[in-house]
């Protein structure tokens, strides 16, 4: 199923990863890029996996609390001062001036639970734009500023919405990577690596490719549908980025990304109590915010913490309780409540659902 896309051209190639009844598997086919000098896809070639970084910001948040470093109910003004008093708009398409105050300070839950009040607006609107002309929206590849520098432009903006009220996508992870490194006073590779990559020997995961030789090349879909080079091997990812963004930033390896989806699967020993991982797989959204997010969750998907968490059948292989993420740059990965866990990486920028590779997970639902 998956090899046949590669024979037919729509993507290089593939590493998929799979655990299933305490056995696990990597395969990868394909190659790394297109073209005939292109290196053979290996269990170990570095993807940029864009979204599916925000589980492991999750991750990480909840290990400080385990440590007692912070608490879900904590006012993010205590460590980015610029959120003090945030002003809301009165309607999320309104101009930008027509604003009140905010009922309530913004929490850590409301930016792990994507209800702070930023985000990914759909529908043109100012605040749209004026999120477009700062440079601070969701990309496959982190803001082209410093961390302070992102929380000091969107400061500048009202939210959406009250804080806890709505529903909105990526941003909130943002702020939460910079909140993360004012807390501790680390730089989120550092606590990265101390508190869940380092643990889990997850060696290839990180802010860059540390052997850039192993990147993929990533493509993005094209108007004719073709593919375009998107970011070489020596492109964004061989250096280290000016934003430590876990919202997006992150690169891994089909066999890291098993191990730290595995140990969540088996309670998070040793990164997490069973508690936080019940807590951060647990639907944490209302009915409304749900619907406010459907076009980007899904049918059937609500949110946890960083990670999406399914709350119907609303296709044959969604079990409620199955959890987990995409990115926007061909990889996704999800835990089933029986502890089964799947990974699928490959080079291609999603443009559609088809692209989702539903037949994937269909199938490794009926293992």
């Amino acid at each position: 199923m998956l090899d046949r896309r590669v024979a037919e051209g729509r993507i290089p190639g593939y590493v998929a990863a799979v655990r299933c009844r305490g056995a696990s598997e990597v395969h990868a086919s394909g190659h790394a890029a297109f073209g005939p000098d292109a290196a053979p896809m290996a269990p170990d070639t570095l993807f940029r996996i864009a979204s599916l970084s925000k589980p492991l910001a999750a991750a990480l948040t909840l290990a400080l609390v385990d440590g007692g470093l912070l608490s879900l109910d904590d006012e993010i003004r205590r460590w980015l001062p610029e959120f003090a008093r945030p002003a809301v708009l009165r309607r999320f398409d309104g101009p930008l001036d027509d604003t009140v105050p905010a009922a309530r300070p913004i929490t850590v839950a409301d930016l792990l639970t994507s209800t702070a009040g930023w985000g990914l607006l759909l529908d043109a609107s100012d605040l749209q734009a004026a999120v477009d002309d700062r440079q601070l929206g969701p990309g496959p590849v982190p803001p082209p500023m410093t961390g302070d520098e992102y929380v000091r432009r969107l400061a500048e903006l009202p939210l959406a919405f009250q804080p806890g009220t709505g529903w909105l996508y990526d941003m909130p992870i943002k702020v939460l990577s910079v909140l993360l490194d004012r807390v501790t006073d680390q730089s989120l590779g550092e606590l990265l690596a101390e508190r869940i990559t380092g643990p889990l020997g997850m060696a290839d995961t990180g802010f860059r490719a540390r052997s850039p030789g192993r990147l993929a090349t990533q493509y993005a879909p094209t108007t004719d549908g073709g593919l375009a080079v998107f970011d070489r091997p020596d492109g964004v990812f061989a250096q280290p980025p000016a934003f430590e963004d876990l919202s997006c930033g992150l690169v891994s390896t089909a066999p890291d990304l098993l191990r730290f989806f595995s140990a969540l699967a088996d309670g998070g020993d040793p990164v997490l109590r069973p508690e936080s991982v019940r807590l951060m797989t647990a639907d944490h959204l209302t009915e409304d915010q749900r619907r406010q997010g459907q076009d980007i969750l899904g049918d059937g998907h609500s949110w946890g913490l960083g990670a999406a968490v399914a709350v119907e059948s609303a296709q044959p292989w969604m079990v409620p309780g199955r959890w987990g993420w995409i990115g926007g740059t061909g990889t996704s990965a999800h835990v089933q409540p029986d502890g089964g866990v799947a990974i699928f990486l490959s080079q291609r920028m999603l443009a559609d659902a088809q692209e989702g590779f539903d037949d994937f997970w269909a199938a490794f639902a009926q293992v």
